[in-house]
């Protein structure tokens, strides 16, 4: 049994969002008991007709969607700045999870979205989900992982719950720029702590050399066929110095299936 009880999915009628709140459809599926919570945030005040407006044209798009939800979902609005009237509402409401859509920006590397932003911010686990992935149960999921220790055993407990729920197989991928940095610079507690908290669901870990950590992790999603893309963040690190983010930001931006950022 999933211990996801609700997920909140920022959603504004855009593209991007319609095609994430159909992934999460399909992510939560016709037997699980678990809430979608949509927010729609906007930065002036809405006016009740306006607001009746935005329940029914909510209500067409549950319509349709042909998955047939076990827990019907809720719909709020809110006035305010979009990143901190999201996170604010899933302090509010308790949310297990974020899940966002995102149209990336796969020509720059400097474009700032608001799903990047989000993820970069957010102190809960955060799906983004690009505009045209797959929509499919996640069966083979990527962990990506540097040199530095997990800060958080915890963290890894949102992935164990969505490789428990799917029965997926969690691919763990290590990649270094240096050839002195190999599989035995991968202390051996590491190894058992995987092995330990993602179970039977852990599949292997491949060490990969690439001066482009982006691009070798991207040709390994289409490697291995990989469904869902899981990081943990070093912006958020306690260990080590925190990072501006850049390659979770990347991440977010370009790619082609959904990216989970764990905290």
């Amino acid at each position: 049994m999933s211990s996801l009880k609700k997920i909140l999915v920022p959603f504004d009628f855009s593209e991007a969002s319609l095609n994430a709140l159909e992934y999460v459809t399909n992510f939560v599926g016709t037997e699980r008991s678990i809430e979608i919570f949509a927010l729609y945030v906007s930065s002036m005040p809405i006016d009740p007709s306006d607001q009746e407006k935005l329940i029914k044209d909510f209500g067409k798009v549950l319509e349709s969607i042909s998955v047939r939800l076990k827990v019907m979902p809720s719909f709020a609005t809110e006035t305010g700045d979009v990143i901190k009237t999201i996170l604010s509402a899933q302090e509010k409401s308790s949310a297990d999870l974020i899940m966002m859509g995102t149209m990336g920006d796969k020509i720059t590397d400097e474009a700032i979205t608001n799903t990047s932003k989000l993820v970069l911010q957010a102190n809960c686990p955060v799906i983004s989900v690009p505009y045209g992935c797959s929509i499919k149960e996640p069966k083979d999921i990527a962990l990506v992982l540097g040199g530095d220790k997990i800060d958080d055993k915890d963290v890894l407990k949102t992935l164990l719950d969505i490789a428990r729920t799917f029965d997926s197989r969690v691919h763990v991928l290590t990649i270094y720029k240096e050839s002195v940095y190999a599989e035995e610079a991968v202390e051996e507690n590491t190894e058992n702590l995987l092995e330990y908290y993602l179970e039977h669901f852990y599949a292997e870990h491949t060490f990969n050399k690439n001066q482009d950590v982006e691009e070798g992790i991207l040709d390994y999603i289409k490697e291995k066929n990989i469904d869902l893309l899981t990081i943990l963040p070093r912006n958020h690190t306690m260990r080590s110095t925190p990072s501006e983010g850049r390659l979770t930001k990347l991440l977010t931006l370009h790619s082609e299936v959904p990216v989970l950022a764990l905290d």
